[in-house]
């Protein structure tokens, strides 16, 4: 999300309802923001996090790749290489905010200051999209169509998103209010959607499991994964999709800029990725089995 300096008139319907969306927040929080401590502070700790989910992610896929060379790119790789390219792209920008600021282009700002949110979904909905099809396959229905329609609708998905930043970049000055209230509507309806496609497959995974009979530990261990995960994805993207659409509106408060208001900032970040994301790394951080030697073994000698 960026700062919007310039704003166009609106209609008094509009207006009305930025009006009842805005929050006067406390005489300490806009102490907190105007704080050059805190705005150091803040943004060197959200780019310490992001820097160290990245190596974490790196770690991971490299884990896998020595345990399991023969195998290509597997949904689990696949996810690990999102989570760190969002969570390197997101420490570049906090670690270099006063230059992303500074960006004369608005186009090239805000796509790299939005461009990881939406490969945080894409990220995330991939896990959707693993135990959609493991739904699938033990309810013997078809599966060919998940991987098409998953790909369309990431691809629509950032399509549109990119059509609002062209369309705001080539508004007067470079700035359009009505473009950055229909972006964060946006984002904040497909945080939305991925909330309840959360509650949907992974709430239905976890009752086929929950009916077969748990005689193993790594039944039960596979049930309250699937409860876990789903449990702090469908939260975090409700948090996003409430925090994104209200900064839409409350310019003044909510704007969620790169300097004018840090402590927002960390909340939001950490409650909608860094915590979110440390978490799930590690309910998922089990390593696929070693791949087991073919054919018949050599008898040792006695």
């Amino acid at each position: 999300m960026r700062a919007w300096a310039t704003e166009l008139a609106v209609g008094p319907t509009l207006a009305a309802s930025v009006d009842r969306l805005a929050i006067d927040l406390p005489e300490w929080w806009k102490h907190i923001d105007q704080s050059p401590a805190w705005q150091r502070g803040a943004f060197d700790g959200l780019a310490v996090a992001y820097g160290i989910l990245a190596v974490v992610a790196l770690v991971q896929i490299i884990r896998i790749q020595l345990r399991v060379p023969e195998y290509g790119w597997t949904t689990q790789k696949v996810f690990h290489l999102l989570n760190f390219l969002v969570c390197g792209l997101r420490c570049g920008v906090f670690a270099f905010r006063s230059q992303v600021q500074d960006l004369p282009y608005t186009l090239v700002q805000a796509t790299l200051l939005d461009l990881p949110g939406l490969l945080f979904f894409s990220t995330y909905t991939l896990l959707v999209l693993f135990w959609a099809e493991i739904y699938y396959q033990a309810r013997s229905l078809p599966t060919g169509s998940l991987r098409p329609a998953f790909v369309v609708m990431n691809l629509a998905v950032y399509a549109i998103q990119a059509s609002l930043w062209v369309y705001c970049s080539l508004s007067p000055g470079g700035e359009s209010q009505l473009g950055k209230e229909l972006s964060g509507c946006f984002l904040a309806f497909v945080s939305a959607a991925a909330a309840a496609a959360f509650l949907l497959y992974g709430g239905r995974l976890w009752l086929m499991l929950r009916r077969f009979p748990i005689e193993s530990r790594g039944r039960r261990k596979k049930l309250r994964e699937v409860g876990l995960v789903t449990s702090i994805c469908a939260t975090c993207f409700v948090f996003r999709s409430v925090i994104v659409a209200w900064s839409a509106f409350d310019i003044e408060d909510a704007d969620l800029d790169m300097m004018g208001h840090p402590l927002l900032n960390l909340i939001y970040y950490s409650g909608a990725e860094i915590i979110p994301s440390a978490l799930v790394l590690y309910i998922l951080r089990k390593l696929p089995p070693k791949r087991q030697q073919q054919g018949y073994q050599q008898i040792p000698a006695q």
